[in-house]
């Protein structure tokens, strides 16, 4: 039988880069997601400050998020 290789080789510092990583990704998309949210509230809103999101809508993102990170958790439990 033939040696399976690990696609990602296992090293000391696999950590730290994977928090690095994650730090920068969710970083990232904070900003864009801040972005993209301002740009449509002024487009609809002009100078105003739009409405505040009420809180089914900040449930349903809660929800959503948690989905994404259990997913993620997934993904380090796999073999």
């Amino acid at each position: 039988m033939s040696e399976q290789k690990d696609l990602v080789p296992v090293e000391e510092n696999w950590r730290a880069r994977v928090f690095l990583l994650g730090g920068a990704v969710g970083t990232a998309l904070g900003l864009l997601s801040a972005y993209l949210y301002v740009r449509a509230a002024e487009k609809t809103y002009g100078d105003e400050a739009p409405q505040a999101p009420e809180p089914r809508d900040a449930v349903k993102l809660g929800m959503l998020l948690l989905s994404i990170v259990r997913t993620i958790t997934e993904w380090g439990s796999r073999r």
